[in-house]
């Protein structure tokens, strides 16, 4: 049978690194399950991999979209299993990496069998959001779920819409309806994290945003301002840029509003990956020697 490694985390824990090292060690290619990634248009305010880093490795699903492109969690399903079904052809393990944690179970499980859009109940929540802001929603899907809320970007609208509107139609918690496995796959899987304290993961998310800024993300977002409305730019990095084109904030208090919500998306991660009991862990700035327990914790996986 063949394997896939899945590389999990929270954002800036190193990830894109550890991906690399084992791509490299079993001779392989990647696939990244980073939702934000996919767009060639964002490659600052998304921390994409470096030109260096693509030689390093092959990657696939980084850039491969434009931000006009529609591009839902299904169709990744059936284009990353697919890209999959091709390189085991060639390759005994596959690497997979990002912190998406619904795209990286679409691929590990497959999707639940969650209801289509109400058309009703989207304009309602629409009107919602017109009227009382972001805010409104965010407080109905805490009083619906306050464990999806726990683990939801919650400054995504699109999200909260669709988890407020299948609760509505099902009157089942969305937490529920998602955690139930789905499809069984034909290969073996092992997930594999980084730990770090919380206050060192903290400390890289604020580096790494000041890095960003000088890399010229502040240029990269000004370039997109006219296409502020489309989802894959309803993101942290982006929206808090935005306000400050809009004269609404400060460009300091923006920077730190980034960072501020990078890290409380790495802690919405974190508690998703915290329920997990299949994860391996190295820990933050891994060595050789750590390096060297996890390829043989692998191979007797295997």
């Amino acid at each position: 049978m063949k394997n896939l490694i899945s590389v999990v985390g929270p954002t800036g824990i190193g990830k894109t690194r550890l991906a690399i090292d084992l791509a490299k060690h079993f001779g392989t290619e990647i696939i990244s399950c980073d939702s934000r990634q996919f767009f060639r248009e964002m490659k600052i305010g998304t921390a994409s991999p470096s030109e260096q880093e693509l030689s390093e490795a092959v990657h696939h699903f980084i850039g491969n979209l434009s931000i006009q492109d529609y591009y839902s969690i299904g169709q990744y399903e059936h284009d990353a299993l697919q890209k999959l079904q091709e390189l085991f052809l060639s390759h005994d393990t596959v690497i997979l990496v990002g912190g998406s944690m619904m795209y990286e179970k679409a691929v590990l499980e497959g999707l639940n069998d969650l209801p289509e859009a109400d058309e009703e109940n989207q304009e309602k929540l629409r009107v919602i959001l017109e009227n009382e802001g972001i805010e409104k929603l965010q407080e109905i899907l805490k009083d619906l779920d306050p464990a999806y809320f726990e683990v939801v970007d919650i400054h995504n609208h699109r999200r909260l819409l669709r988890a407020i509107d299948v609760i509505w139609q099902t009157q089942t918690k969305y937490s529920d309806l998602i955690s139930a496995s789905q499809a069984s796959r034909d290969f073996n899987v092992i997930r594999i994290g980084i730990e770090a304290p919380r206050e060192a993961l903290y400390e890289r998310i604020n580096k790494r945003v000041d890095i960003m800024m000088e890399n010229g993300l502040l240029e990269e977002a000004k370039r997109l301002e006219d296409f502020k409305h489309l989802t894959a730019l309803n993101t942290v990095g982006y929206s808090e840029l935005f306000k400050y084109f809009n004269e609404e904030w400060e460009l300091d208090f923006a920077v730190s509003e980034i960072k501020k919500n990078s890290r409380r998306y790495a802690k919405r991660q974190l508690t998703w990956y915290r329920k997990a009991d299949d994860i391996y862990y190295l820990p933050l700035g891994y060595g050789p020697s750590d390096f060297d327990w996890l390829i043989e914790g692998i191979k007797k996986v295997l």
